[in-house]
């Protein structure tokens, strides 16, 4: 039921040196966002060979929602505008990277796909594995590219809202990516969001997809990871996060498995502002 599929997400820094030396016509864009531990000031952190800064939240992301979540997906014309300003086309190779093991690039991966974008990879590994490769290194931010005219279509990617999120953590496999206290949940204050996991979903938090230098497990490794999750592609299998970013991790890993996985964008932060939504508390799926 697997295919490794894994070149279809992931370049290596090897690799990608190898395109760059040879001058190939890609872009690299190096993932920005409050979360990540990239050294500040983001203008002079030390980057790729022409990567263009983009940012998670600002970019790739609304603005936080009453109802759609902390991080909804972005506005269609909004994202158009983004990825023009940043000169990227269909047509050519785009990579983007972190400094944090991809965990917040795999979300701009993941939109740029679900606009319609299919020549998108991820640096394994991100700035640890280029550097420890030997890779150049600069901290002079590129002049501005110049503006394409690409066209965003939504639908590239599978999307679950809340309805379908339910019924898929009873009827096949909905994999929540947080880290396990978060999942487990427990009480709140009056009047704050609600704190565990959809009924029925199981936690496999995102961080399980990487070696611990930052690397995406191998194949065998990932798949005996979902594996005892019950999703080895037999039945349905989803994912959701706090608000859709873990989650684009585990559908990279999971789409590297053969299985392509729909995401629940708005994720707990959505779910969990719904009082009608019931919230299950504590390790088991419930």
């Amino acid at each position: 039921m697997f295919t490794d599929r894994r070149e279809d997400v992931l370049i290596s820094a090897s690799t990608l040196a190898q395109l760059l030396e040879a001058d190939q016509a890609l872009f690299v864009l190096a993932i920005r966002s409050p979360d990540t531990t990239c050294p500040r000031p983001f203008e002079s952190a030390p980057r790729l060979p022409g990567a263009q800064d983009a940012d998670m939240t600002v970019d790739f992301a609304a603005p936080s929602h009453p109802q759609h979540g902390s991080r909804p997906l972005p506005d269609v014309a909004m994202l158009q505008e983004t990825v023009r300003r940043l000169g990227l086309c269909k047509d050519r190779l785009v990579v983007v990277y972190d400094h944090d093991g991809n965990l917040l690039a795999a979300r701009v991966w993941w939109v740029l796909r679900w606009a319609g974008f299919e020549r998108v990879v991820m640096l394994d590994g991100g700035f640890a594995a280029w550097a420890s490769a030997g890779g150049p290194i600069v901290t002079e931010v590129p002049p501005p590219p110049a503006s394409s005219n690409v066209s965003v279509h939504p639908g590239g990617m599978p999307e679950l809202d809340a309805d379908s999120a339910a019924r898929l953590a009873r009827t096949g496999v909905l994999l929540d990516t947080r880290i396990a206290p978060n999942y487990c949940g427990g009480d709140v204050p009056a009047g704050s969001p609600a704190r565990g996991h959809i009924p029925g979903a199981v936690n496999v938090p995102a961080p399980d997809n990487l070696t611990p230098d930052g690397h995406f497990s191998d194949f065998v490794t990932l798949r005996s990871l979902y594996t005892a999750t019950g999703a080895d592609g037999s039945r349905p299998v989803g994912v959701y996060c706090g608000a859709g970013v873990s989650a684009a991790h585990t559908v990279a890993a999971l789409m590297m498995l053969g299985i392509d996985a729909p995401m629940y964008a708005g994720s707990w932060s959505a779910w969990s502002a719904d009082p009608c939504r019931p919230v299950a508390i504590g390790p088991e799926p419930g």
